[in-house]
Protein backbone atom coordinates (compact mmCIF):
# COMPACT_ATOMS: atom_id res chain seq x y z
CA UNK A 1 0.00 0.00 0.00
CA UNK A 2 1.43 3.34 -1.09
CA UNK A 3 1.81 6.14 1.33
CA UNK A 4 -0.94 7.22 4.15
CA UNK A 5 -1.93 10.89 3.37
CA UNK A 6 -4.64 10.66 6.07
CA UNK A 7 -3.76 14.47 8.38
CA UNK A 8 -4.56 17.63 8.22
CA UNK A 9 -1.87 19.63 6.56
CA UNK A 10 -1.17 23.67 6.99
CA UNK A 11 -0.43 25.37 3.42
CA UNK A 12 3.37 27.08 4.35
CA UNK A 13 3.84 29.10 0.91
CA UNK A 14 2.50 28.68 -2.62
CA UNK A 15 5.07 29.54 -5.65
CA UNK A 16 3.09 30.70 -9.36
CA UNK A 17 -0.26 30.18 -7.90
CA UNK A 18 -1.75 33.11 -9.66
CA UNK A 19 -0.16 32.23 -12.88
CA UNK A 20 -1.88 29.25 -12.87
CA UNK A 21 -5.32 30.75 -11.91
CA UNK A 22 -4.64 33.51 -14.76
CA UNK A 23 -4.22 30.88 -17.32
CA UNK A 24 -7.25 29.17 -16.07
CA UNK A 25 -8.86 32.49 -16.67
CA UNK A 26 -10.22 32.96 -13.11
CA UNK A 27 -10.78 37.07 -12.93
CA UNK A 28 -8.36 39.51 -11.09
CA UNK A 29 -9.88 39.88 -7.79
CA UNK A 30 -10.52 36.32 -7.02
CA UNK A 31 -6.92 35.56 -7.87
CA UNK A 32 -5.66 38.38 -5.41
CA UNK A 33 -7.52 36.85 -1.94
CA UNK A 34 -6.38 33.28 -3.11
CA UNK A 35 -3.46 34.07 -3.59
CA UNK A 36 -2.93 35.43 -0.45
CA UNK A 37 -4.58 32.95 1.51
CA UNK A 38 -3.11 30.10 3.87
CA UNK A 39 -5.21 27.21 2.95
CA UNK A 40 -5.73 24.34 5.60
CA UNK A 41 -5.70 20.19 3.55
CA UNK A 42 -7.78 17.83 5.81
CA UNK A 43 -7.29 14.35 4.12
CA UNK A 44 -9.00 11.12 5.25
CA UNK A 45 -7.69 8.17 3.51
CA UNK A 46 -9.69 4.78 3.73
CA UNK A 47 -7.82 2.32 1.42
CA UNK A 48 -7.99 3.75 -2.23
CA UNK A 49 -10.57 6.46 -1.21
CA UNK A 50 -10.12 9.92 -0.33
CA UNK A 51 -11.99 12.80 0.81
CA UNK A 52 -9.78 16.02 0.97
CA UNK A 53 -10.82 18.85 2.05
CA UNK A 54 -9.08 22.19 1.16
CA UNK A 55 -10.15 25.14 4.06
CA UNK A 56 -9.80 28.73 4.13
CA UNK A 57 -11.78 31.66 5.71
CA UNK A 58 -12.91 32.71 2.06
CA UNK A 59 -13.90 28.70 0.43
CA UNK A 60 -13.86 25.97 0.90
CA UNK A 61 -13.67 23.28 -1.55
CA UNK A 62 -14.40 19.11 -0.75
CA UNK A 63 -13.70 16.43 -3.08
CA UNK A 64 -14.06 12.45 -2.99
CA UNK A 65 -12.69 9.62 -5.08
CA UNK A 66 -11.36 6.48 -5.34
CA UNK A 67 -7.85 5.86 -7.01
CA UNK A 68 -8.28 4.88 -11.02
CA UNK A 69 -12.23 5.47 -10.74
CA UNK A 70 -13.05 8.61 -13.02
CA UNK A 71 -15.68 10.75 -11.72
CA UNK A 72 -17.54 14.33 -12.91
CA UNK A 73 -16.32 17.31 -10.53
CA UNK A 74 -17.18 20.90 -10.65
CA UNK A 75 -14.85 23.29 -9.40
CA UNK A 76 -17.18 25.10 -7.38
CA UNK A 77 -15.70 28.14 -6.29
CA UNK A 78 -12.51 28.48 -8.03
CA UNK A 79 -13.25 28.58 -11.89
CA UNK A 80 -16.67 26.87 -11.57
CA UNK A 81 -15.71 24.20 -14.73
CA UNK A 82 -17.39 20.86 -15.24
CA UNK A 83 -14.23 18.37 -16.27
CA UNK A 84 -14.01 14.39 -15.56
CA UNK A 85 -11.43 14.03 -13.41
CA UNK A 86 -9.38 10.49 -12.25
CA UNK A 87 -6.50 10.00 -9.97
CA UNK A 88 -3.44 7.42 -9.38
CA UNK A 89 -1.19 6.29 -7.98
CA UNK A 90 2.15 6.75 -9.33
CA UNK A 91 4.81 5.62 -7.11
CA UNK A 92 4.09 7.39 -3.79
CA UNK A 93 2.46 10.64 -5.16
CA UNK A 94 -1.11 10.89 -6.25
CA UNK A 95 -1.39 12.34 -9.64
CA UNK A 96 -4.90 13.76 -10.85
CA UNK A 97 -5.81 14.44 -14.78
CA UNK A 98 -8.72 16.75 -15.35
CA UNK A 99 -11.06 17.20 -18.81
CA UNK A 100 -12.84 19.34 -19.91
CA UNK A 101 -13.15 22.98 -21.16
CA UNK A 102 -9.61 23.45 -19.94
CA UNK A 103 -7.83 20.71 -21.36
CA UNK A 104 -4.53 18.96 -20.01
CA UNK A 105 -4.81 20.19 -16.38
CA UNK A 106 -4.43 18.79 -12.98
CA UNK A 107 -2.27 18.38 -9.91
CA UNK A 108 0.01 15.88 -8.10
CA UNK A 109 0.20 15.56 -4.29
CA UNK A 110 3.40 13.59 -2.55
CA UNK A 111 4.52 13.57 0.85
CA UNK A 112 8.26 14.55 2.23
CA UNK A 113 9.13 14.28 5.36
CA UNK A 114 6.25 15.95 7.44
CA UNK A 115 5.33 17.95 4.22
CA UNK A 116 2.77 17.99 1.62
CA UNK A 117 3.75 19.16 -1.45
CA UNK A 118 1.05 19.74 -4.01
CA UNK A 119 1.50 21.03 -7.95
CA UNK A 120 -1.10 22.58 -10.07
CA UNK A 121 -0.25 21.59 -13.80
CA UNK A 122 -2.04 22.86 -16.70
CA UNK A 123 -0.24 22.37 -20.22
CA UNK A 124 -1.07 24.82 -23.33
CA UNK A 125 -0.98 23.60 -27.05
CA UNK A 126 0.94 26.17 -29.02
CA UNK A 127 1.28 26.16 -32.78
CA UNK A 128 3.91 28.02 -34.50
Amino acid sequence: MPVDYSGTWDIDSNVNFEGYMGALGIDFATRKIASMLKPQKVITQDGDRFTIRTLTTFKSYELSFKIGEEFKEVSKGMDNRSFQTVVNWENDKLVCVQKGEKKNRGWTHWIEGDELHLIFFLYVEMSC
